[in-house]
């Protein structure tokens, strides 16, 4: 796929992810790609490995079960914004999609991931940069379970600190990850919620969680934290391969820039920090 190509789709996607509820027939798309109407959709389909059409709907279903979980927008009000005035042929769409109807979904609150756009070990999507990082030492309540239920950790170990007025002595915020989510069921994944601390006593409920200095592999994600599955297995399959680099034996971690309370999902920034030997 040459470059060209590429800023072209990007567009497309960009338009896509932008304008759920806008004009996304394949003539307005073609508009957006600098593509002739009648070649867009062979060069679309050819090089993404879906249709235009699957792309749009698959995108716009994602956008509303982020919003199902992360919003209390009625349900008529959700299809409107993804596109769908009709909210029967939302309904259906959401379910043949995800397997189970809107409000069922929502009440089990479970978010899931984007699947990458591009195909399998061609594109990656997100830049990784090698940076060197001081030691990190957390004051951090240990988790146990679906990494996605994390923030109950953090919002104690929160309020542990501000009990004992120790927030304005922290730095940011950082979870730790010690298991692989596709090999150890979801009940027994380990974490800590972390916050950066420098100096004094750790005392339980907290933990201490010291993170060596070294090189690391950071992948800076945009977008909300059901996005992250999907840039985890790109920075390990596509990224780490080709790198010529190894990972040394320290957990995964994640530092966070901004938190959910201080912007729109869309605007959340992540970075994956993969420590490298």
């Amino acid at each position: 796929m040459t470059n060209t190509y590429e800023a072209r789709l990007i567009r497309v996607l960009d338009y896509i992810h932008d304008n759920p509820a806008g004009d996304l027939s394949l003539d307005a798309l073609a508009d957006v790609a600098a593509l002739s109407r009648f070649h867009f959709h062979r060069v679309f389909h050819a090089l993404m490995g879906e249709t235009a059409a699957a792309a749009v709907r698959r995108m716009r279903m994602y956008h509303a079960s982020v919003m199902l979980v992360q919003s209390s927008a009625p349900l008529a009000k959700i299809a409107r914004v993804v596109g769908y005035p009709n909210l029967a042929s939302f309904t259906r769409s959401f379910a043949e999609l995800y397997g189970t109807p809107p409000a069922t979904f929502r009440a089990k609150g479970e978010l899931r991931p984007l699947p990458p756009l591009f195909r399998t070990g061609e594109t990656l999507m997100y830049a990784v940069e090698i940076r060197q990082d001081p030691a990190r030492r957390l004051a951090a309540m240990p988790h146990k379970g679906a990494y996605a239920e994390i923030g109950r950790a953090f919002e104690k170990g929160g309020a542990v600190l501000a009990a004992r007025k120790l927030m304005g002595a922290c730095g940011g915020m950082v979870g730790v990850y010690y298991d692989d989510p596709s090999a150890v069921a979801a009940a027994d994944l380990r974490s800590h919620a972390g916050f950066e601390i420098g100096s004094g006593p750790i005392e339980l409920p907290l933990e201490q969680v010291n993170l060596p200095a070294g090189r690391h592999a950071v992948l800076r994600f945009k977008g909300p934290y059901s996005g992250l599955p999907a840039a985890y297995e790109q920075l390990y399959r596509n990224w780490l391969p080709q790198s010529g680099e190894t990972p040394a034996d320290s957990p995964v971690f994640e530092v966070y820039l901004n938190t959910p309370m201080e912007v729109a999902p869309e605007d959340l920034l992540t970075e994956i920090c993969l420590p490298l030997a």
